[in-house]
């Protein structure tokens, strides 16, 4: 868990009243200040009567900088793609094939790979979240999220593009504000009182005449090995003891010795998604070396070093496109030749090829394969000065650990195993103007079907997308925005940016 230093969120709050109507310099004082929270760092102890200012200090941390409305943005620089890119998302979506289930046919699915556009608005809800664990109490600054998508085509004999609803989300951020100890005190112990003043059992069992006994009994033995209880507290040093009776009741003060909640996280995403998913992430801002915001641009890899099953559409349960990791394809080239041949038992034993080939094969290559390189190709363009990397998942290596529910639908069918979650919150340069700008990227892990030999195969369905708030986007990109999310009236005219995206009722989702 991140944790400011008090004199860090006050220059923020001087920074924003001084900045209002400016992004100059805010990632740079929207990131001072941040450390690892440690067991070596001051625990505050909390009070009742100070909740209101703690409720109205919350903070968001970086969570902050998304709030607004963002939208696609689409900047197209790489001149190994031929053709025009009309939505600044891609996604990749592996679903089963049409007659087949889990007990028939190995793995036959159907692949889709389509350009989108989104309006992402992001809500800070005022006064932070307040979570009570007894001794414990953890305060979080929450951060409300609305997401709409549309597919992007071309449509045969129509010049115009065709704009389908294809996704709709919704959830919330939590940024792990402040950690506090809340010990018993002598009211809150009389409040909450759920025994009895006097306790037969004690007194019959153990001699204890006392009222709401607030410290454990224990036996111990005399000279001649007859046994009594006596309080914890009156027990002689190195004396022994054979019993302890556990007391029922709090003493003022309890609970200020610990245990104490140190997160190894410092920020949840819950999300709410249509086909009958709901997934909780937890992540963290990752640094370079110690530094939290990061200069330059982001980096993504080229050549054959982009041939990473971790990023790609391709997994090697699916036989892996016929390539490795150690002897991989060459994104930033042109498809191999085999990709464009009719395959047969000689130029392809084992299938491995002709079983991803439409993959690589489609008109969105390389982003097809790995659609992280769209991000990477929008940055090429564009001069970063710094940015912020958050990575989230449901699945962590150790520690924390986040989690997916389906509906029995999805469970049976197409069950959701695991969700990776990467984004870049970017300041970018132009024209002398530093501008906000957010990438992503989503991999969700299906499971469906067997492979020849009877093992499970992991589908990737992946998202990428560059966004950047409305007003910095150009007009022709702003008024496609405004027609397929405002209902064709300008945003800035006649309705809130942080209104709800209007949509078709249920999202539809082809394949």
């Amino acid at each position: 868990m991140l944790k400011r230093q008090k004199e860090s969120i006050e220059q923020e709050s001087l920074f924003l009243r001084t900045t209002a109507d400016s992004s100059q310099g805010f990632l740079e004082n929207l990131m001072k200040g941040y450390s690892k929270l440690t067991i070596d760092d001051p625990l505050i102890p909390f009070r009742e009567k100070d909740l209101n200012q703690i409720a109205d200090n919350v903070d968001y941390g970086i969570l902050k900088a998304l709030e607004g409305t963002w939208v696609s943005y689409n900047a197209d620089y790489n001149k190994n793609i031929d053709r025009i890119m009309n939505g600044s998302g891609v996604h990749t979506t592996i679903m089963p094939s049409p007659g087949t289930n889990s007990g028939t046919i190995p793995g036959k699915f159907s692949f889709e790979c389509e350009e989108y556009i989104e309006k992402l608005v992001f809500s800070l809800v005022p006064g932070g979240v307040r979570n009570r664990g007894g001794a414990n109490e953890l305060f979080c600054g929450a951060v409300k999220y609305e997401q709409s998508i549309k597919s992007v085509n071309t449509q045969k004999d129509n010049p115009d593009l065709l704009y389908t609803p294809i996704h709709e989300e919704n959830g919330m951020y939590l940024w792990l504000s402040d950690v506090y100890n809340h010990a018993a005190t002598k009211e809150s112990i009389e409040r909450d009182r759920g025994i009895h003043a006097f306790d037969e059992e004690d007194y019959k069992n153990y001699g204890y005449k006392g009222e709401y006994r607030n410290e454990p009994l224990v036996q111990v033995k005399d000279e001649n090995g007859n046994p009594q209880y006596i309080l914890m507290s009156e027990l002689k040093e190195d004396q022994e003891y054979y019993e302890i009776i556990p007391a029922k009741e709090l003493k003022p003060g309890a609970g200020n010795r610990g245990p104490y909640f140190i997160p190894d996280y410092s920020i949840s995403r819950s999300g709410v998604i249509p086909h009958g998913s709901t997934i909780t992430l937890l992540g963290d801002i990752v640094p370079s070396q110690s530094n939290y915001l990061i200069q330059g641009a982001p980096q993504f890899p080229e050549g054959d070093k982009a041939w990473n099953y971790d990023f790609l559409s391709v997994s090697p349960t699916m036989g892996g496109a016929g390539a490795s990791e150690t002897h991989p394809i060459n994104l930033d080239e042109p498809a191999p030749a085999w990709v464009h041949e009719t395959l047969n038992d000689q130029n392809d034993p084992g299938e491995n090829k002709i079983y991803t080939q439409r993959i690589l094969a489609h008109d969105l290559y390389p982003y097809s394969v790995r659609p992280d390189l769209r991000l990477r190709d929008t940055l090429s363009g564009q001069e970063v000065k710094n940015y912020v990397f958050l990575q989230m998942s449901s699945k962590n290596k150790t520690g924390a650990q986040g989690g997916i529910l389906n509906v029995p639908f999805v469970n049976r069918f197409v069950p959701t195993v695991e969700v990776n979650f990467r984004m870049w919150i970017e300041t970018v340069v132009e024209n002398g103007r530093e501008i906000l700008q957010l990438q992503y990227e989503q991999i969700i892990l299906f499971e469906f079907h067997f492979g020849d030999d009877g093992g499970t195969t992991s589908w990737p369905h992946i998202q990428v997308n560059t966004l950047r708030k409305l007003e910095d986007i150009p007009e022709d990109q702003r008024k496609i925005i405004e027609e397929q999310f405002f209902e064709g009236t300008k945003a800035s005219q006649n309705i809130s940016l942080n209104a709800p995206a209007v949509t078709s009722g249920c999202p539809y989702h082809k394949g």
